[in-house]
């Protein structure tokens, strides 16, 4: 593995320093712009062995594992230039397509952390250990605590030990909700019916809310649930959540605003509802996402909660059956928030409908800017877009888009 001397130019969309080597560019994780540093590997991404000229944008990273773990990647770099450079992983992809890429700004939305973590848990030789993947490896690093989750989650790791004690190598999934800790489990081996009670004691013993075994509820102390708007929601097992509560709150705020005074609107990939209920608040809501249980728990808070106008929600598989636009014509306005893949075949309808204001939510830069392109070549104008970042340290972050006609 050969060892040389770079001078960082930038830092690219993985968060990692870009330097140019022999006529290539090679990235350096852990380095930042204007830095001197010894590196080495003999591929496109090497291993940084020595700062050699430390940017005066370099600072401390507050948690012990940093480095080494691959979750943050850039907790060395001041907050001004990473919250530039964040905001630039939008306004480029937009340039790229020919599209406005003025950032309105962006939003910092860690609030009191993270609300749900995916730990790894392996058991050799008696020894169990818990914790995320080394960054760039398969190799698990043990984890005591990590000081980007909200306090609830704080003995998550320490629970996930006690869960591998007895299950072995496994993968668990916890969320901080309203009555507590949601824990989902996917182990390795299958549960017969008759070990049931000796996992439901899990629930007992790490004091959780729910406990599932590969899909299965296994026991429930209390309902895990969770407050949008005016809807108190019963999570289903394994739901999906926005990662942070303040997250949440500020994307459903800005597409709040970006709706205007729309009295019908489709949600699109609603998921639990954590726009469509405050959406409800001031205007009727056609809501869709092909997660049933998510559809379900949606319509039962929608039928107990008062004071909302009226929401319909339904299963549907939006990338392979979008809304087409005679059934949009009765809308004032459309919201999407898609995985990260984008919602290519739903933009393409929404561009031939006659849909006055679409509010665009996305959590990947290049599907929401080649999204952008399909509603603006449908004549949309791209008004205003927002960058939110709910995933602080990280090269993820959050769009919110307004387009009109």
């Amino acid at each position: 593995m050969s060892e040389a001397e770079l001078n960082i130019e930038g830092m690219g969309r993985r968060g990692e320093g870009v330097a140019r080597l022999d006529d290539r560019t090679v990235f350096v994780p852990g380095t930042l712009p204007n830095e001197k540093v010894t590196a080495a590997g003999d591929g496109d991404r090497l291993a940084l062995i020595a700062i050699e000229r430390a940017s005066p944008d370099r600072v401390t990273p507050f948690c012990a594992y940093y480095g080494r773990c691959g979750g943050c990647q850039l907790q060395h770099w001041r907050e001004e230039p990473y919250r530039a450079w964040k905001a630039s992983l939008v306004s480029e992809q937009l340039k790229a397509r020919g599209l406005p890429s003025e950032i309105s700004g962006i939003i910092d939305a860690h609030g009191a952390g993270r609300r749900r973590a995916s730990l790894h848990v392996r058991k050799r030789d008696g020894v169990v250990t818990a914790g995320f993947m080394e960054a760039r490896t398969h190799t698990l690093l043990d984890i005591a605590s990590c000081p980007i989750l909200e306090p609830d989650m704080a003995r998550a790791f320490d629970m996930g030990r006690a869960i591998g004690a007895k299950l072995s190598d496994c993968d668990v999934a916890v969320t901080s909700t309203q009555t507590g800790l949601d824990v989902s489990v996917r182990a390795e081996r299958k549960f017969a019916q008759a070990e049931h009670a000796k996992l439901a004691s899990f629930v007992r013993d790490l004091n959780l809310a729910r406990l599932s075994v590969n899909g299965e509820v296994i026991a429930t102390a209390v309902p895990p649930r969770m407050q949008i708007g005016k809807a108190s929601v019963a999570l289903p097992p394994g739901g999906f959540l926005q990662a942070t509560a303040l997250g949440e709150e500020t994307l459903a705020r800005l597409v709040i605003e970006a709706l205007g005074k729309s009295k019908s609107v489709a949600d699109l990939f609603c998921g639990i509802g954590p726009f469509a209920f405050r959406i409800a608040e001031r205007a009727r809501v056609e809501a869709y996402d092909n997660d049933r249980a998510a559809i379900a728990a949606l319509n039962a808070a929608a039928k107990v909660t008062s004071g909302l106008k009226p929401i319909t929600a339904a299963a549907r598989d939006l990338f392979r059956e979008p809304l087409v636009p005679n059934e949009m014509k009765e809308l004032d306005a459309v919201v999407f928030d898609p995985p990260r893949a984008g919602a290519e075949a739903q933009a393409r309808q929404l561009a031939r409908s006659k849909v006055k204001t679409v509010v665009a939510v996305s959590c990947d830069a290049a599907t929401f800017a080649r999204d952008a392109e399909i509603l603006v070549g449908g004549g949309y104008a791209l008004n205003k877009v927002t960058a939110v970042d709910q995933f602080k340290w990280s090269s993820h972050v959050e769009i919110v888009a307004q387009f009109t006609r």
